[in-house]
């Protein structure tokens, strides 16, 4: 079973599902999560070989989807981010009977050509000898801009002094995460695919295919933001995606 971390109570409104991307946590969704747990339970999950759930030797998202339904009792909302979009799309395909709304932020069901090697070479090339606080981690990453710098450190275990991210089989299954398995059957349920303007993750060409998998999909972008979306302007996706699953 995956780990979480759960914001807010029970409410007459379905629980919300947060899965977070690739190099990612729970804890990165902590402030969008407490803010929407105001109307709803709000669950945010460690996807595998991330944080504080299991290391698994596989990364698939068949497998990934089929995590992330064993921690729904019943129907609930679900909002995925990259990796944990793809992710949630697979959840929705193979157990459209547990999601009745879905937002996917800034990806598509397709196969994209870039990787993440290299962020695991640069977070591997620590010298995890020579840290005592998180600055000193941060220095050794300062050649990735503060962004993501950032972000990674918060997947870094100061006290064990160890990453919290399977390096290994994110690396092996690298062609799997940024790829898409070939799926059949639709989810019928309200989609929204909402995106960084600025983003080139979700371009009009995809569309056909999206709507070939979830019938029921709207389109959104969120102005002035690329792929982190929801990291670059919280407030506004956390406005659009609180509309949508009010609507």
């Amino acid at each position: 079973m995956l780990n979480t971390i759960r914001h807010g109570a029970p409410t007459d409104r379905p629980n919300l599902l947060i899965a977070h991307g690739l190099f990612g946590s729970a804890r990165n969704w902590g402030v969008i999560a407490k803010r929407l747990s105001d109307e709803r339970e709000v669950v945010c999950v460690d996807m595998r070989n991330h944080g504080s759930s299991p290391w698994k030797d596989t990364h698939s998202y068949p497998e990934l989807g089929d995590d992330l339904a064993e921690v729904i009792e019943g129907q609930w909302d679900v909002v995925g981010h990259s990796m944990g979009g793809k992710a949630s799309m697979l959840l929705a395909l193979r157990h459209p009977d547990k999601v009745r709304k879905l937002v996917v932020a800034d990806i598509a069901p397709v196969a994209y050509t870039h990787t993440q090697t290299g962020n695991i070479d640069a977070m591997r090339a620590v010298d995890l000898s020579r840290v005592q606080s998180r600055s000193d981690a941060a220095e050794q990453l300062e050649h990735l801009g503060p962004g993501l710098r950032d972000f990674f450190l918060q997947s870094l275990d100061l006290k064990e002094k160890r990453w919290k991210l399977n390096f290994d089989v994110l690396e092996a299954e690298m062609d799997k995460i940024v790829g898409f398995p070939e799926v059949s059957g639709q989810f019928m349920g309200p989609t929204l695919f909402l995106s960084g303007a600025e983003s080139d993750y979700v371009k009009p060409e995809y569309r056909a295919r999206i709507k070939e998998l979830f019938p029921n999909s709207y389109f959104a972008k969120i102005p002035g933001t690329g792929h982190w979306l929801h990291a670059e302007k919280p407030r506004e996706f956390e406005a659009s995606v609180r509309n949508f699953l009010n609507a």
